[in-house]
C-alpha cells in the first residue's frame, strides 16, 4: 500500500453484526426495548447481565437526541426538579445526601483523576487511623464494566450488590405513588430516570444502605443541571480545569461553560479551583458572589515538592494540589483531630494517596512482548495535545509508532487532531510522525459487536455502520501527514490485532519496540483495556 493511502477494511461478519445491533427500523427497537423492560422488571431475570440489560433501555436513543437538538432542547432545572421527585420516590430525600458528607467535583479536563486522588488520599487516611469508615467514590464513564461508576473503599461493588440495589431503586420507581397533578406531568408514574441519571440515584441509595460516610462526586455534564447536583450541602466543591467541550448541551465558548460547572457551587460550603483562562476565572468569581460562596483559586501546592505525581506534568499537579484542598476539608469535618497545616510538609497519607493513586485508562503504559501499549483517554483539543506530549515523552526504545483513535458522534473532532498530529512529528528529530495510523468505531469484538456493557444507542447507527467518523478522521490524518499508513477498521479487537501484527512484520532488533497510543474516547479505551487484559472490571 502506498504512503498516505488510506485502507478501509469491511469484514463481512463484523458488517453483518453492526447491521444487525443498528439497522432495525425505529419502532422495532422501540417495541424490543418495551419487550425488555417489561422482562427485566419481572422478579425471574434479577442477574447483573439482567440489570446491564435493563438499564440499557433508559438509553435516549440517537433519533430521539436528534429531535431534542433540532428541536433546540436543553437541559435546565426541570432536570433537578425530576431528580428531587425521583429520589423522594425512593425513599430519601435531600437531606438525606447530607450523611454523605459529600466532596463534589466538575471540570472539563482533570476531573475524574481530582476525583480519584481525593478518594485514594481518603484511603490511605482510613487506613491508619480508621476514619473516614467507609468512602463511597461515583464517577462517570465507566471503562470496562457499569458497575465501576459506583465504588466503596476503592473498588467497584460487586455484581451482586448492583443487582441488588439497580432492582431496589427499580421496583420501588414503579410502584411509588405521584404526589399531585405538577409532579405527574413532570415525573409520570413508573417513569424511569434516563441512563446517566438512574445510575446516580442508584449510587444514593447504594452509599446510603452501605454506611458510606464520605462520598466523592464527579459530575456527569456540566454541572447547574447535572444528575449529581441535588446535593444541597456538598462538604466541600471543586473546579477542574475549564474548555470547551459538549458544546450543544453547555455552550460554544468557556464562558458558558464555566458559568454551567460553577453551579455545582453551594452556600456554606467552601469551594475551591485552580487557574482557568481569565474570562473562565471571572464568570466563577462572578457566581461564587452570587451564591455567596467563599471561593480559593489555587496555585500548584508548594508541598507537593518531592512527591511523585504521575504523569510530572503541571497539569496533573493541578488535580493533585485542588484534591489536598478538598481531602483537608472533608477530613476536617468527619475527623475533629485533623488540623490542616499549610506550612508542615504533606501528611504520609496524603503523599500515599497522591502517589498510590489508581486510575485506569490515563497516561497508562502495558508492556506486551514486542508491543508497548500507551493508554489515554483524551477528549479535547488541549487533552488530546497533553496525550501527545505524555505518548513522546515515554519514547525510550527504537521502533515505528502506531495510532489507535476514535471518538464517536463528534463531528467537530476532526479538528482535534491537527495538534494530536504535529505535536508527535515536531517532537521527533527528523519530523517522523506516527507511520501507522488506525481509525474504529468503539464496537468492541469483530465477531460479536459490543460488550453488554458498552452499549450505546445514543449515536446514528448509519454513521457507525458506513463508518462515516473514521472516514472523515482518515481523510484529515492524510492530508496532515500522507507519509502515514491510514486505515479504517470496523471494531477496536481488529485496529489491535492489526498493531499487534507489526511487532512481527516491523521489529528488527531486540531493542525495539512498537509504540502504540490509544487515545480519544473513553469509550475506545475501556474496550481497548477489556482487549488488552481480558479484565472483568477495572
Amino acid at each position: 500500500m502506498r504512503h498516505g493511502q488510506v485502507q478501509v477494511k469491511l469484514l463481512s461478519n463484523t458488517f453483518t453484526t453492526l447491521s444487525r445491533i443498528h439497522h432495525r427500523p425505529q419502532h422495532l427497537h422501540l417495541t424490543l426495548t418495551l419487550i425488555s423492560t417489561r422482562k427485566m422488571a419481572s422478579k425471574s431475570g434479577r442477574t447483573y447481565a439482567d440489570a446491564i440489560d435493563a438499564l440499557n433501555t433508559l438509553q435516549t436513543p440517537f433519533a430521539v437526541i436528534e429531535a431534542r437538538r433540532k428541536a433546540g432542547i436543553h437541559p435546565n432545572a426541570g432536570a433537578i426538579e425530576k431528580m428531587r421527585i425521583y429520589l423522594s420516590r425512593i425513599g430519601y430525600s435531600s437531606q438525606d445526601l447530607d450523611r454523605l458528607n459529600v466532596v463534589h467535583v466538575a471540570g472539563t479536563k482533570g476531573k475524574g483523576s481530582t476525583c480519584a486522588f481525593v478518594a485514594s488520599i481518603l484511603a490511605q487516611y482510613q487506613k491508619s487511623r480508621n476514619v473516614p469508615r467507609r468512602i463511597g467514590l461515583f464517577t462517570s464513564p465507566h471503562l470496562i464494566a457499569v458497575r465501576e461508576r459506583i465504588r466503596i473503599d476503592s473498588r467497584p461493588i460487586s455484581e451482586e450488590l448492583f443487582a441488588r440495589y439497580f432492582f431496589e431503586v427499580w421496583d420501588r420507581l414503579e410502584t411509588a405513588k405521584v404526589d399531585g397533578e405538577s409532579e405527574a406531568q413532570l415525573a409520570p408514574q413508573g417513569t424511569k430516570p434516563i441512563y446517566a441519571r438512574y445510575l446516580t440515584l442508584m449510587s444514593y441509595h447504594v452509599f446510603l444502605s452501605e454506611g458510606v460516610d464520605v462520598a466523592v462526586y464527579e459530575t456527569g455534564i456540566g454541572g447547574e443541571f447535572d444528575a449529581t447536583n441535588i446535593v444541597e450541602r456538598p462538604v466541600a466543591s471543586g473546579i477542574s480545569t475549564l474548555g470547551v467541550d459538549h458544546v450543544y448541551v453547555l455552550g460554544d465558548t468557556v464562558d458558558k461553560i464555566a458559568w454551567h460547572k460553577a453551579g455545582i457551587m453551594k452556600p456554606g460550603s467552601p469551594a475551591f479551583t485552580i487557574e482557568q483562562v481569565p474570562s473562565a476565572t471571572q464568570v466563577l468569581k462572578d457566581r461564587a458572589a452570587e451564591k455567596n460562596v467563599d471561593l480559593k483559586i489555587l496555585d500548584i501546592d508548594p508541598r507537593l515538592k518531592g512527591v511523585n505525581i504521575r504523569p510530572d506534568a503541571n497539569f496533573q499537579k493541578k488535580n493533585a494540589s485542588l484534591a489536598i484542598a478538598l481531602a483537608e476539608t472533608v477530613l476536617s469535618k468527619v475527623d475533629p483531630s485533623f488540623k490542616p497545616d499549610h506550612k508542615a510538609p504533606l501528611p504520609k497519607e496524603f503523599v500515599d494517596g497522591l502517589e498510590q493513586v489508581v486510575w485506569r485508562g490515563r497516561c497508562e503504559v502495558k508492556e506486551e512482548g514486542k508491543m508497548l501499549w500507551h493508554v489515554d483517554g483524551a477528549h479535547t483539543v488541549d487533552s488530546l495535545k497533553m496525550a501527545a506530549r505524555w505518548f513522546v515523552g515515554e519514547l525510550k526504545r527504537p521502533g515505528p509508532k502506531v495510532l489507535i483513535f476514535n471518538q464517536q458522534g463528534r463531528s467537530e473532532a476532526v479538528d482535534f487532531l491537527d495538534g494530536l498530529c504535529n505535536t508527535v512529528k515536531n517532537a521527533d528529530p527528523n519530523d517522523i510522525g506516527f507511520q501507522h495510523v488506525f481509525f474504529c468505531t468503539n464496537v468492541t469484538y469483530a465477531e460479536t459487536g459490543y460488550k453488554r456493557d458498552f452499549v450505546n444507542h445514543q449515536h446514528d447507527p448509519k454513521e457507525i455502520a458506513n463508518m462515516t467518523m473514521q472516514r472523515a478522521f482518515a481523510e484529515r490524518w492524510s492530508a496532515l501527514d500522507p507519509t502515514a499508513q491510514v486505515s479504517v477498521v470496523p471494531s477496536i479487537e481488529e485496529a489491535i490485532n492489526q498493531a499487534r501484527n507489526l511487532a512481527e512484520t516491523e521489529i528488527k532488533g531486540d531493542d525495539e519496540k512498537v509504540h502504540a497510543l490509544i487515545t480519544g474516547s473513553l469509550h475506545l479505551v475501556g474496550g481497548a483495556l477489556q482487549i488488552l487484559e481480558g479484565a472483568d472490571a477495572l
